[in-house]
């Protein structure tokens, strides 16, 4: 069995040794290119611009009256909703802190200052948008160049139409 391949290594090798080999380079016509195309956008920016007339505003600080009314609300509402948290002896205490912190925050909101405001004038402000022009456009991007050789179909793919397509042959012997 090792002599029979050791035979066929040496006549696998002898054949490799013998084996010659040419080039020939040619060329075959072109029998149609055909366009490739490819459909693009073309968008184009422009501006739209007017003239608008904005007032003026203006504002003054009004300070309310320190009525007592909102400490007691917010008191009321802050023990509502601790009253509904808790069980038993907790229940009590936040109640209690509820309304606590309610009466805090309801005194805070009404001792606030309030802003008041009113238009004084006009001024014409220019205003202006970005709006786009779209043109569609169909373009060559490539073409697809056909021949043959031999019976058989090439086809190479080129940035213009080819009139020769060249090929390389190579022969083994």
């Amino acid at each position: 069995m090792k002599k029979l391949i050791a035979l066929f290594l040496v006549f696998g090798f002898s054949l490799a040794i013998f084996a010659d080999s040419f080039v020939i380079n040619d060329k075959v016509e072109v029998i149609r290119s055909k366009p490739i195309y490819r459909n693009i956008t073309k968008r184009v920016p422009y501006q739209e611009c007017w003239n608008e007339q904005v007032p003026i505003e203006s504002s003054y600080n009004q300070r309310e009256s320190n009525s007592p009314i909102g400490a007691l609300l917010g008191g009321v509402a802050g023990g509502i909703i601790g009253h509904q948290i808790g069980g038993g002896h907790g229940k009590t205490v936040a109640t209690v802190g509820g309304a606590i912190i309610g009466t805090l925050v309801g005194h805070n909101l009404s001792e606030r200052s309030r802003q008041q405001r009113y238009v004084s004038g006009y001024k014409t402000v220019r205003r202006c948008v970005t709006k786009y022009n779209e043109s569609y456009d169909r373009v060559v991007t490539r073409y697809k160049n056909i021949a043959y050789y031999h019976g058989r179909k090439i086809v190479k793919f080129s940035d213009r139409p080819l009139r020769f397509i060249y090929i390389r042959k190579i022969i083994e012997y």
